[in-house]
């Protein structure tokens, strides 16, 4: 498939080409003529120019003919000449698509066309033009020699008479078609009456070859004669030459008599020293191998006496160089050939013994007593199996102390559960069997006793499990830090052999007659010692036999442990124990850093497992809905001794677990629930049997509001016998101020203290506290509402009216609610998140409602007043006496208004509803004269109603606190038009 200018090689153009060519015009192209390489280039050959190059038959057999051209498969294939190709000899190997498939144009190649030429033409033009008129200006010089082109062109005419067939380079007489191609059995024949005539053509036919002869040898003649000279110099050279090999060999014979006897005399004995050093070299391996030998032979016996005392580390370390050694250094042993087999297997059987031995150290440090300090037990034991579970790659060991620690959470809690039964006389363990029934008939004193010494145990657990993992987690990080820094060295050392061998010289060796370089021999002595002490180190163990005191293995005596302690770090576990990490740990940094992740992990599933076994012992005893029985002090109780230890387990966990978390949430919800349904239910019954009455109001209540107003919202301690013979007050003084109230407001305030001492004592109720306090504040205010305003306490209490004594007392206890509502949302506010500060809007609707309660309240006094005016001055006639029985009768009932609610509401509230009364006063009064058609002229009629109004306005203004009330009495009159 390749092409001519591949498989052969291209003829390139010479003088002898002008006998196999047509004849040229020796104008248009002539070549000089080349001469034969020189024989001796030492002296002259003559002119080139006298020699030529004739046609040879032995040369031009090499030479390139059509012959050698090849054509490849695509040249073929993409023919253009081709009309039409035939398509069942491609399709039939190559399928149909061979037939129809198109070129597709590359789209890295451009179109090239004529237009891409034009600027190179434009820039050529002009040279060429000039190229052109030097050529007609200086014709070429014509060197050829004429008369040898004649000579040439003689002889090429000559051989070209000579048939072709003797110019092959195959040309043989013994083949049969040569023969007779040469020589015709024609000629030969003699028979019949032509003999005459075949004859004279054999006499013709050898007159030809005679005459193709003489050309050949004058051709041949004519070529010697060229180069006659330098076929003499060749002669005369080749004598020279004889002459200077015989003194050569002479010289040579002597160098080697002087080379055998200096090498006698002087390297013979420096010789043989390097030999005798070289056989000591192969003595002291010899001798190392058969005590590597002897050493691994011990390997077995040393591993199960390193088992016996658990050093499962030792015996997996003398493993592991053994089958080194074994594979590097001993390979091909025959008497070792099972001992790597039997070195597997009991490097498998050392694996199930590391586990079990880790499930019986699990077993037994959490198992053991809870009390005390929280030590981890048996330190080292530990160190070295975790290392052992490390160098083995058996990770999952982990997994094993996970499922012992569920075991022992469960043992906690029964444990603890059996011991405080039986402290208890009163349970019947005979008559009740199951321990859950047992415990459930604990009273709340001795379960939360429990409680906290299971809480107790679960921590000291906690603390322990801690302990155990910190130390496994030390050994693995220092097993991380260890392959760090053997990477580093590795680093450090590629870089450190880079630089020595850039800085090498290159030495010379000398070949010894055995095959050896002396600077082998050097070099091997010296590195010697060191490899043999390399070797000692790696396959002596700690354990094993002490080596002897043999003069060339004195110093291959270190052993592993201390050659360890030297190249290797040493760190210490939280408890002092030294970590010295072994050289062939195969876990990778990604493995260990998830390995450590998975210990903190473990700790944090413990402290889960913790909790887990916490909420099942707490909804064991809340089957028979103890929890929901509790009341605040021993729910407060429970919530605090949880939070503890929610909060003890987040500070050694690092993570704080939700699953006691929610069951406390949830027993939370359910205690608010009773809770705000207790207390709605308390409020409900004392407002249904509320009189609306002023109470006294006793010394606790007293000091209840004083401290709040001293900053604390809480239930006061209770007080000695002695403070508690204080005589009740008739009113209740909150910062100076006096309120008039009714026994059900002293209550709810007492309430409102328990729900914010409640969001103290178990912050994670705040917002349902917040949502039940507004729900009791609105019904407080709804209820109150329609039993008051609503004269509901008509048929719920039996009274007979709704007096404006009960309105003004109901007026005064809400602005109690109110005055009390910005500190309790102050004291929310303190323990909301400020993500939930937008619940604090129900205070802000629920005092908008009690102000509307209050000014309906108010609405409802005026109208009360505002009926009574109607009624009168509407009998009211202007004639004697003076004053007149309907001011009389209306100062009258404004004197009992004022009695009835001065004593309760404030001085400034009283005279605002006065004005508002007055108001109506006159609005009727008013109508009235009016209606009488009295206006002020001064008459008789105005004089009595100035004056009936004048002793109404005198009596009013002597009432307590309205002295100062504008009442602008003159508004009574009309406007004149």
């Amino acid at each position: 498939m390749a092409s001519s200018h591949s498989s052969s090689p291209v003829p390139q153009g010479s003088s002898s080409d002008v006998f196999f060519k047509k004849e040229v015009d020796p104008t248009k192209h002539v070549r000089p003529v080349q001469s034969l390489p020189d024989v001796c280039p030492k002296e002259p050959t003559g002119d080139s120019h006298s020699l030529c190059v004739a046609p040879s038959l032995v040369t031009d057999q090499h030479r390139w003919t059509v012959y050698h051209s090849k054509v490849n498969l695509p040249a073929a294939l993409n023919d253009p000449t081709l009309a039409k190709r035939e398509s069942d000899f491609f399709t039939k190997t190559w399928g149909l698509d061979f037939v129809d498939t198109e070129v597709i144009p590359s789209l890295y190649l451009p179109q090239i066309s004529k237009e891409h030429f034009i600027a190179y033409q434009q820039e050529i033009s002009q040279r060429e033009k000039i190229h052109e008129r030097c050529k007609n200006i200086c014709p070429p010089k014509d060197t050829f020699d004429r008369t040898l082109l004649h000579i040439h062109d003689k002889s090429r005419t000559d051989l070209e008479q000579v048939p072709k067939i003797f110019m092959k380079p195959d040309f043989a007489l013994d083949d049969s078609l040569t023969f007779n191609s040469v020589l015709p059995w024609s000629h030969f024949n003699t028979a019949g009456g032509k003999g005459n005539r075949d004859a004279a053509s054999s006499k013709l036919l050898q007159e030809k070859l005679s005459h193709y002869l003489d050309i050949v040898e004058v051709n041949i003649a004519h070529q010697i004669s060229l180069r006659s000279e330098a076929f003499f110099h060749a002669m005369t050279s080749q004598h020279e030459l004889q002459d200077y090999l015989k003194k050569t060999s002479q010289a040579v014979k002597m160098l080697r008599d002087k080379i055998a006897q200096i090498d006698k005399v002087m390297c013979e004995g420096s010789l043989q020293i390097l030999r005798l050093a070289l056989t000591r070299n192969n003595c002291v391996k010899v001798y190392n191998k058969l005590k590597l030998m002897a050493t691994v032979h011990q390997t077995q016996p040393t591993v199960q006496v390193l088992l016996s005392t658990s050093e499962f580390v030792g015996a997996l370390d003398l493993i592991a160089t053994t089958q080194e050694v074994l594979q590097q250094e001993l390979q091909g042993v025959h008497s070792f050939r099972h001992l790597g087999s039997q070195l597997c297997e009991l490097e498998k059987l050392i694996d199930k013994m590391m586990i079990a031995e880790f499930s019986t150290y699990s077993h037994s440090d959490l198992n053991r007593p809870l009390e005390g300090e929280c030590q981890v037990l048996e330190e080292e034991r530990l160190v070295s199996l975790v290392f052992g579970l490390l160098k083995q790659r058996k990770l999952n060991f982990l997994e094993i102390y996970g499922e012992e620690m569920i075991i022992t959470a469960k043992n906690i809690i029964k444990e603890c559960v059996i011991n405080k039964v039986a402290q208890v006389e009163e349970i019947d363990t005979d008559a009740v069997v199951k321990l859950a029934d047992q415990m459930r008939m604990l009273n709340f004193p001795q379960w939360i006793d429990l409680l906290k010494d299971i809480f107790s145990k679960f921590t000291i657990f906690l603390q322990r499990v801690k302990a155990t993992l910190n130390v496994i987690h030390s050994v693995v990080l220092s097993v991380l830090d260890k392959n760090q820094r053997t990477r580093e060295l590795e680093e450090v050392s590629q870089q450190r052999s880079a630089g020595k061998d850039n800085s090498l010289d290159t030495e010379v060796a000398y070949l010894t007659h055995e095959g050896l370089f002396i600077s082998d021999a050097f070099s091997e002595a010296e590195p010697v010692s060191a490899a043999v002490d390399t070797t000692s180190q790696r396959n002596t163990s700690p354990h094993s036999e002490p080596c002897s005191s043999d003069s060339v293995s004195e110093p291959e005596c270190t052993t592993d442990s201390s050659s360890s302690k030297e190249q290797t770090p040493a760190s210490a576990t939280p408890g002092g124990v030294d970590i010295i990490v072994s050289e062939d740990m195969r876990l990778t940094d990604l493995e260990l850093g998830k390995l450590a992740s998975n210990i903190q992990e473990l700790l944090c599933n413990a402290s889960d497992v913790c909790h887990d076994r916490a909420v099942k012992f707490l909804m064991s005893r809340a089957k028979d809905g103890f929890l929901e029985k509790l009341n605040s002090t021993e729910f407060i109780a429970l919530s605090r001794l949880m939070e503890t230890f929610i909060v003890d387990t987040e500070q050694i966990c690092g993570r704080k677990s939700t699953s006691l978390l929610g069951a406390l949430q949830s027993q939370a919800n359910k205690f608010v629930n009773r809770f705000h349904e207790e207390r709605r239910t308390k409020l409900s019954l004392l407002l249904d049997n509320e009189r609306w009455k002023q109470a006294d109001v006793p010394a606790e209540f007293q000091d209840l509001v004083d401290s709040i107003a001293d900053g604390k919202i809480a239930l006061p301690d209770k007080k000695p016998a002695a403070a508690e013979d204080r005589k009740p007050a008739d009113v209740l003084v909150v910062e100076g101020h006096q309120y008039a109230v009714v026994g059900t407001v002293l209550l709810l305030i007492r309430i409102i203290l328990e729900y914010c001492q409640c969001v103290d004592n178990i912050p994670s109720v705040t917002t349902d506290m917040l949502t039940r306090l507004t729900d009791l504040l609105k019904y407080f205010n709804s209820r109150s509402c329609q039993l008051v305003l609503g004269a509901g306490a008509l048929q719920v209490v039996g009274l007979k009216t709704i007096t404006t004594k009960n309105l003004a007392l109901s007026s005064r206890c809400l602005q109690l609610i109110v005055h009390y509502i910005p500190v309790i949302r102050a004291h929310f506010e303190a323990r909301l998140p400020p993500k939930q500060w937008s619940l604090l809007r129900h205070f802000d609707h629920i005092t908008k409602d009690y102000h509307d309660h209050i000014d309906e309240i108010s609405s409802k006094l005026v109208a009360i007043m505002d009926s009574l005016f109607d009624k009168l001055l509407s009998k009211y006639e202007v004639k004697a006496p003076v004053p007149s029985p309907c001011f009389r009768n209306i100062c009258k009932q404004m004197t009992k208004m004022h009695e009835a609610i001065f004593d309760l509401l404030p001085e400034e509230q009283t005279q605002m509803l006065f004005l508002r009364i007055n108001a109506s006063y006159k609005f009727h009064l008013k109508k009235q004269l009016s209606h009488l058609n009295v206006i002020n002229d001064g008459g008789p009629q105005n004089g009595l109603v100035t004056a009936d109004v004048a002793f109404y306005t005198g009596n009013l203004q002597a009432l307590k606190g309205l002295k100062d009330l504008d009442l602008n009495m003159a508004e009574i009159w009309e406007q004149k038009r």
